[in-house]
This record gives C-alpha cells, sequence and structure tokens, in this order.
C-alpha cells in the first residue's frame, strides 16, 4: 500500500493517531473507573440508608420518612410506603430503574420475607457524569490538536535535514566536477547514509556527462575537418565552367546538405558544454528570420516531392534566440514532416509563442505518441531512413533552452509538432 501523502505529513498523522490512542484510552479509563467509584459509593451509601431506615422503626409503627429525594417502599407497607407493582421483580442488592421517564438508584433488601426498596433520584449523578463527559471529550480535543501541532514541529524538525539536502541535489552546481560531497554536512545517521548514497551516484553521474561531453567534442571537432574539405570541394566545383545544370544542382545539395552537417556539429558542441555563456556568444535570430533560411533550404526538396509546403507568417515574438539550437529544432521538425509525408501539404506557422509544424503524413501510433522524443525511436518501422534522432535532438534542445515541444495528431491524419519558446535566457 502506497501513501500518497509527504513524509512530514506521515509523521504528523502518525503522532496524531497515536496521540489519540493513549488519550483515548486514557480517557475511557478516567470515565470508566469514575463510573465505577461513584457507582461503589452511591451504592454503599444507599445501601447505609436502607439499614437506618430498617432499624429506626418497626414496619407496624412507621414514623420515620427516608430523605427528600429518597422513595421508601416495602411489602404490605401503609398508604405510599406499599411496595408497587413494577418494583416486586427485583432482586436484592443494588440497581438502576427507570420510572415515569426519570431514572432512580434503587437498593433491595429481603428481611424475613419482606421485599424493602430504597429509591434515589440520580439526577445529580447523571448531571455530574455529563460534566466529566464534557470535561473529558473537551480534554481529548485538546490532546489531539496539541498533538497535531507538537507533530507538526517533530515533522519540521526531523524533515529539516532531509529537505536541505534535496534542495543540494537539485542544485545544477552538483553536476559539476569541482562540486563539494555532501555527507560532510550531515551527521552518521540514516540522513547522512542518504547523502553517502548521493555523493556516490552524483559522483558516477559526473563521470559519465563528463564522459559523453569528451566524446561529443571529440567527434563534433573530428567531423570539422571533412567537412571544410567538402564545403571547399563543392565552392571548386561550382567555380568550374565546364559543370552542366544537373551537375551545379547536386553539388548545390551536396553543399547545403554540408552547411547543415556544419550547424549540426556546432548544435551538438553547444548541447555538450551546456553552458549559457557559449548560448550567449551564439549568433542571435528572430523566429522569423530562422523560418525564412529554412523556408528557401526546404522548399525545393519539399516540391520536389510533390508537396505543397505552406508559410504563415503569423505574430511571432521579437525575440532573439540562439539561432544554431532554433535553427535545428525547426529543421529537424521540417525534415521529419517531409520524410513521413507522401501527399498533401507540409504547413509551418509561426506563432504568438512560438511555432507550428504540421503535415498530413502517415500520422504517428497511439502507442508510440508519448515516446517518439526518445532515441532511436522512429514512428514507422517500415520506413527505413533515419535513425530516430531527430526528434530525440528537439527534446534535448527544448530542454536545454527551456522550451517546450508538444505533438497533436491532425485530422483525418499527420501530426501537429508546435514549439513554445517564451522568453529568450539572458
Amino acid at each position: 500500500m502506497e501513501f500518497k501523502q509527504s513524509l512530514a505529513q506521515r509523521i504528523i498523522i502518525a503522532f496524531a493517531l497515536m496521540s489519540a490512542l493513549v488519550a483515548g484510552a486514557f480517557a475511557m479509563g478516567i470515565v470508566a473507573t469514575v463510573h465505577l467509584v461513584e457507582e461503589k459509593l452511591i451504592s454503599a451509601g444507599l445501601g447505609g440508608d436502607l439499614q437506618r431506615l430498617l432499624l429506626m422503626d418497626s414496619v407496624t409503627d412507621w414514623s420515620h420518612r427516608p430523605e427528600p429525594d429518597q422513595l421508601f417502599y416495602f411489602s404490605g407497607g401503609p398508604g405510599d410506603f406499599e411496595l408497587p407493582k413494577d418494583l416486586r421483580h427485583l432482586e436484592p442488592g443494588f440497581h438502576e430503574v427507570f420510572r415515569e421517564q426519570l431514572s432512580y438508584h434503587a437498593m433491595v433488601e429481603i428481611v424475613d420475607g419482606r421485599h424493602y426498596v430504597l429509591l434515589q433520584d440520580q439526577s445529580d449523578f447523571e448531571e455530574r457524569e455529563r460534566v466529566l463527559f464534557a470535561v473529558v471529550l473537551v480534554g481529548f480535543v485538546l490532546s489531539l490538536a496539541l498533538a497535531v501541532f507538537l507533530g507538526w514541529i517533530l515533522a519540521r524538525k526531523v524533515m529539516a535535514p532531509v529537505v536541505r539536502l534535496a534542495r543540494q541535489v537539485r542544485h545544477r552546481d552538483q553536476l559539476l566536477g569541482l562540486a563539494p560531497p555532501l555527507a560532510p554536512d550531515y551527521a552518521a545517521d540514516e540522513v547522512g547514509e542518504l547523502a553517502v548514497a548521493f555523493d556516490a551516484t552524483l559522483g558516477r553521474l559526473r563521470q559519465a556527462l563528463t564522459r559523453e561531453r569528451l566524446f561529443t567534442s571529440d567527434v563534433s571537432h573530428e567531423l570539422r575537418t571533412p567537412l571544410m574539405v567538402l564545403a571547399s570541394s563543392c565552392e571548386l566545383l561550382l567555380e568550374n565552367p565546364g559543370i552542366d545544370q544537373r551537375g551545379r544542382a547536386q553539388v548545390e545539395r551536396i553543399a547545403r546538405a554540408c552547411e547543415e552537417m556544419r550547424e549540426l556539429v556546432q548544435t551538438f558542441l553547444m548541447l555538450a558544454r551546456a553552458q549559457r555563456e557559449d548560448a550567449s556568444m551564439a549568433p542571435q535570430q528572430t523566429v522569423s528570420q530562422v523560418a525564412e533560411g529554412l523556408l528557401g533550404l526546404w522548399r525545393e526538396p519539399i516540391e520536389y516531392k510533390g508537396l505543397t509546403l505552406m508559410f504563415e507568417p503569423g505574430n511571432p515574438p521579437n525575440h532573439r534566440y540562439n539561432a544554431t539550437l532554433l535553427h535545428a529544432v525547426m529543421g529537424n521538425l521540417l525534415r521529419n514532416a517531409l520524410h513521413y509525408t507522401e501527399t498533401g501539404f507540409i504547413r509551418l506557422t509561426l506563432t504568438g509563442t512560438g511555432f507550428m509544424v504540421e503535415d498530413t503524413g502517415v500520422g504517428i501510433p497511439e502507442e508510440k505518441r508519448e515516446a517518439m522524443f526518445e532515441p532511436f525511436v522512429r514512428g514507422n518501422e517500415q520506413r527505413g531512413e533515419g535513425l530516430g534522432l531527430g526528434l530525440s535532438l528537439v527534446q534535448r534542445i527544448c530542454e536545454n533552452q527551456g522550451w517546450t515541444v508538444s505533438l497533436t495528431t491532425m485530422e483525418p491524419n499527420g501530426c501537429r509538432f508546435e514549439v513554445e519558446l517564451g522568453k529568450p535566457r539572458v
């Protein structure tokens, strides 16, 4: 059974329940003890009164009467002292009887076959019981409230080091190589053991991130040289007057692919570094400027496939963003739309908070929709092109920059990717 309450709430609830059980048992014990003692005292007092009445006079010459709050009856008694029929069944001893909506304590004695009954109004006794119950109830409620308050204070004291540890673990600097260990700040208790476990886990995570960044940086750096060779070769080929129109188009396509690859390498480098100063040094452009550049890049391959490229400029924000990362996000979404669309259109719409890319392609199955932003996941496994990394890269860039990307379906088929950019980082 899983509890949905926080640990502090569980401490308060446990403390309150424990106090309620103790206070409840104590209150019930007080009530039972007082009730038993008072009943014994009343029984003893009433029995003594009955014995005095029996010793005062004989039953033939009765001249003494009971106390004002008492009634006395006996078998064959004169006048009002005659034993009523509703009391004749009582056995010797102490009883509680009800007559005419009133309750009485009764003491019964049998002497020489004659029944003697002494009744005493228990209104005062019931009033004392009500006062006692009220006092016990108020005490129980106050003790429960005090228990909740003390539990809240105790929970804050107990959870303070845990909350502090959680804040330290969540701090972004914990993934830096020079981050100090957490364990020395805590005592050698359960929280200290938890801090030691976090230190070990964060250490392994730092090593993994370092290896990933070094690998990405090294690969991206090494790709620059062959890309420069390809770009230079394309420039030389385009300067050759002997190349025909078809060959020139192919070379220009290779040159565009080289430029796209160069920007992708730069994107990987920036993601590997994940530092704000790197982002601030990158070229800055508005959404409209990035969209215009990508429309010029993708219009030819989209129209060559027989699709219609639609653009709705809308009213985009005038903020300037990291051009490399924004270009990668929008470009990957356009590439993804081109790859999975055979007929219809691809539409790029600029909105007040970002942009949308829509297509009339094959769509994405419902069971894969939530996993589409994970690496190596493709919408249609039968299509052999691509590794399924484009949307994963989009997701990583958006998380790095504080953007959000969402996926919805188009009717009757197709996909809609919406990216909200918000304000650029300072």
